[in-house]
């Protein structure tokens, strides 16, 4: 943005009633450390689906391993709702990168809030250029983040 003068002044972070105006140092790397935590937390729920997937099969004998093909979302989507909406306010892998996902009030977010973000989050991968959007926005929001009510920063 300029001003009258020509000069460009950066313009300021907006201001969340529970958060107030987020420093420069809350959104520094955010977006880099939010692509290698989505790495980690993928591998996780992979382990847990396998872990899940081997265990109802040697149960039932086999009969349930091809029954259960929807098993990685639904993992997926209680997994992101509650490891953001618990006590650390991240999954694994956003605590594993110094990261935290709170409401734009700055509260702790809801499961129904966290569970939304991450079902955005991965319908989102089929239009991978609303990913773009963060580069736009002024607190590296993504379009999910945005729809869900919800604001990723470091911890601190």
């Amino acid at each position: 943005m300029s001003n009258s003068n020509g000069w460009n002044t950066p313009t300021p972070a907006p201001v969340y009633p529970g958060l107030g105006r987020l420093p420069h140092a809350a959104l520094a790397g955010v977006r880099s450390r939010r692509m290698v935590a989505i790495v980690f937390d993928l591998l996780f729920i992979s382990l847990l689906c396998f872990a899940v997937w081997l265990v109802a099969g040697l149960l039932s004998f086999g009969l349930l391993w091809f029954v259960i093909p929807p098993l990685f979302p639904i993992i997926a989507f209680f997994y992101n709702g509650a490891t953001i909406s618990g006590p650390g306010m991240g999954t694994w892998g956003m605590r594993m990168l110094d990261i935290e996902v709170r409401l734009t009030s700055g509260q702790r977010a809801p499961f129904i809030n966290a569970a939304a973000h991450a079902v955005l989050y991965y319908v989102s991968w089929m239009f991978p250029f609303v990913f773009l959007i963060s580069l736009f926005e002024e607190n590296k929001r993504c379009l999910h983040d945005i729809l869900a009510g919800l604001v990723v920063t470091r911890r601190g």
